[in-house]
């Protein structure tokens, strides 16, 4: 097996070597973060991300909490009625879940504000910037991970140098420092 692929040997209708049987190229690449020539991408991740989290949480509930607080005096003023929009919340909620990770993750920052304040940022772990739709479902993958295998499965970030945790190893993502606290400690390393 090439680097293209394992149909790199064959031409495919369209004469361009790598092309599959269905027609579809594609291209194998290697992972863009090397831990052992950049250690400074993954010094202190985990951590961070930690604090991260917490700080992503109190963004996604805040309005959870605001919308319920309004609902339920919303309710003591319509005498009973205005309680039946709380099974709204739970799909509201959801949504905005989402929607707050997708676009956050699909900004040019490629993080969370949780993620910006500690100075982290995801990518693909071949290196291209993070979209929507990965936001999204690496929320998804996270949270689906945690309630049906406890929250033990975030220890997988302790066994593997570049510090990924399972449903970044599920998504294809890598959490690093982001350019600007990579280059801090690269210049703090080459100093001491």
């Amino acid at each position: 097996m090439s680097e293209r692929g394992p149909y790199s040997d064959r031409t495919g209708p369209d004469g361009e070597p790598g092309t599959a049987r269905l027609g579809v190229s594609f291209d194998v690449k290697p992972h863009a973060y090397d831990p052992i020539a950049n250690p400074e991408l993954f010094d202190g991740v985990l951590a961070r991300r930690i604090v991260a989290f917490v700080i992503d949480l109190v963004i996604i509930t805040t309005p959870v909490i605001v919308a319920s607080i309004f609902i339920f005096v919303f309710g003591l003023v319509t005498l009973g009625l205005g309680w039946a929009l709380y099974g709204l919340l739970a799909p509201g909620a959801v949504i905005w879940a989402l929607v707050y990770y997708g676009m956050a993750f699909g900004s040019p920052a490629s993080a969370t504000i949780g993620m910006r304040v500690m100075d982290l940022e995801m990518r693909t772990w071949y290196g291209a910037p993070a979209y929507f739709v990965l936001g999204a479902v690496h929320a998804v993958v996270f949270w689906v991970s945690v309630t049906v295998l406890t929250p033990f499965i975030l220890l997988v970030g302790f066994f593997n140098e570049r510090r990924r945790l399972l449903h970044d190893l599920a998504v294809g993502t890598v959490v690093i420092n982001n350019p600007i606290r990579a280059q801090v400690l690269r210049d703090s390393r080459s100093r001491g």
